[in-house]
């Protein structure tokens, strides 16, 4: 009998994460009822303590000390036979039950401290996500709405000119159309549902798209010269989405502060061991006397600086000592990034 209850201790277990404390005073009447029928020597069976180890996990401080004095009590209870138990009984019957406690505690605190750790860093990932999805709605915004701008205002100039109006509203229809593919790309990610894509996403612009930023920026009337200096070679898409980004960023905030008669110079120079963008202008933009029209501050400039930090570059920004405004970002490349190009110190060649 004594062995079919100490078999019967463990069945209450089956309910000890749903109903805890149950799961124990089970427990606790089975193993007391079998030490009663069976004398065994004195102990802390492992139904025991998994089932004072839930209580632990689930509830409250005051449940949790109840059940562990309940604990001890009936433990000596039943295991001294009606004796008073020698010291050792008794030391290892109040122990016991502590030990499982604070182990419970213990691993109850270090969960928690996973789990907030865990939210901690999903909530980092979400920022950093939503911060690089601000940087560049804002680079395709700013870049094709003060494009789309100045052919706007330069097609209504030239009304009595067909051909001219022509080419700029051609030019405004091509930046407004890329402006709302690639906006809809990016917000793309935050959508709430799973569904598959039909089509493949476009690639991000990368370096190889820069002579065709130059020539939207010249059609958008601000004459810029473009420079590669070294063996141009394969960059990373992130590396190169970054060059890209800091040229357009660049450019776009010269044609909006450097005045109608500005011109631009951007250099790209490829280094052993780095990347160099240079995007400056001559300061020349407004007639003598005339000074700029002061607009609020934008996020350009952080937002290039982020950028050129998240490959651990350096971004250098102001004025220049002859005048205009100048933007150098130098990008580090890795070991294995540097060690497949020659570098090469004659001009490739210039674009106008």
């Amino acid at each position: 009998m004594g062995f079919l209850l100490v078999a019967l201790a463990a069945v209450p277990l089956l309910v000890r994460r749903t109903h805890p404390v149950l799961a124990l005073a089970g427990t606790l009447a089975l193993d007391s009822a079998a030490s009663i029928a069976l004398p065994l020597a004195t102990h802390f069976g492992a139904v025991l303590v998994l089932a004072l180890y839930s209580v632990a996990r689930a509830c409250s401080g005051w449940v949790t000390a109840a059940a562990t004095a309940a604990t001890t009590a009936l433990t000596l209870l039943s295991q001294s036979t009606g004796q008073i138990p020698p010291w050792q009984a008794t030391l290892s019957a109040v122990l016991s039950p502590l030990i499982v406690v604070a182990t419970a505690l213990v691993v109850g605190r270090w969960q928690r401290e996973v789990a907030a750790n865990r939210r901690l860093l999903a909530d980092r990932a979400v920022a950093d996500e939503r911060r690089r999805i601000a940087r560049e709605l804002h680079d395709i915004v700013a870049h094709h709405i003060t494009t789309m701008q100045l052919m706007a205002g330069g097609a209504r100039a030239n009304l009595a000119r067909p051909e001219v109006a022509r080419d700029a509203l051609v030019t405004l229809e091509s930046s407004g159309r890329l402006a709302l593919s690639e906006m809809r790309q990016l917000l793309d990610v935050l959508r709430a549902d799973d569904e598959q894509e039909h089509a493949p996403p476009q690639p991000q612009p990368g370096t190889d798209d820069l002579p065709h930023l130059v020539a939207e920026s010249q059609r958008a009337g601000l004459p810029t010269e473009f420079t590669i200096t070294g063996a141009p070679r394969h960059l990373p898409p992130a590396l190169g989405l970054t060059v890209f980004r800091v040229a357009q960023e660049a450019l776009t905030n010269t044609r909006k502060h450097a005045g109608p008669a500005a011109r631009a110079e951007l250099s790209l120079t490829y280094r052993q061991d780095r990347i160099v963008v240079e995007v400056c202008d001559d300061g020349g933009g407004f007639p003598p006397g005339e000074p700029p029209t002061p607009s609020p501050g934008g996020h350009g400039l952080i937002g290039m600086r982020e950028r050129v930090a998240l490959h651990g570059g350096t971004l250098t920004t102001g004025p220049r000592p002859g005048g205009g405004f100048a933007v150098l970002a130098e990008l580090p490349l890795t070991t294995d990034e540097a060690a497949g190009a020659a570098v090469q110190h004659d001009p490739e060649g210039a674009l106008r």
